[in-house]
């Protein structure tokens, strides 16, 4: 799971309707990955409330959070912050589908609420094409990766296809049918059994 974005003021339009907007506050562009869970998900959302990124009163930087200056949050999905290019083709593997994606979109946006204020968390509309105008002041935009995240995803994509051509080159185990046919046969007598076999046959006999 990655974010960006310290933005103030934010509007988001889908068709030329505005949907959101924000005064001061921080816009998180989410991007969510095929590996995100829950606990990806608190990770998150624990950076993003502590984050510090403002000016305390005396106009010291990098002292308080959203949360401390009370400022609100709106929130986009993104999910081409999960691109990988091939060439100069972008691919998105890595990013979560689409039914998916949005339950854990709402889960999060659902838990910025419960830790902060519900009123002061916005959000976009997901899956929609939106114009998000943004002032970015600074500009200051960080990156935030989740735990699970901070594997380099072209590393991730490398090591899937060695899984697959491991697969494809394993060897085949031999069906029963096949072993018989393999199996060594006693020279002299091509139909004899084997010497197991033999032993108890000859113990049988008086």
């Amino acid at each position: 799971m990655g974010t960006s974005g310290r933005l103030i003021p934010v509007e988001g339009n889908v068709g030329g309707e505005q949907i959101s907007s924000i005064g001061r506050g921080l816009c998180v562009l989410l991007g969510i990955s095929l590996e995100d869970t829950q606990r990806e998900l608190e990770h998150m959302v624990r950076k993003i409330l502590n984050l510090r990124v403002f000016e305390d009163e005396s106009g010291k930087h990098w002292s308080k959070s959203v949360m401390d200056k009370q400022y609100e949050v709106l929130c986009v999905s993104q999910f081409t912050l999960q691109c990988i290019l091939k060439g100069n083709k972008p691919d998105y593997h890595m990013a979560m589908p689409t039914e998916q994606a949005e339950s854990f979109y709402n889960n999060f946006l659902e838990q910025l609420r419960k830790a902060y204020k519900p009123e002061l968390i916005k959000d976009g509309k997901f899956g929609a094409y939106m114009q998000v105008h943004i002032q970015n002041d600074g500009p200051v935009t960080i990156e935030l990766e989740s735990p699970a995240a901070a594997v380099d995803p072209k590393q991730l994509a490398k090591l899937e296809k060695q899984q697959q051509r491991k697969e494809k080159t394993r060897t085949k185990v031999p069906s029963e049918s096949s072993r018989e046919r393999n199996a060594p046969r006693n020279k002299d007598d091509p139909s004899a059994s084997s010497g197991a076999e033999g032993d108890v046959s000859s113990e049988r006999e008086p």
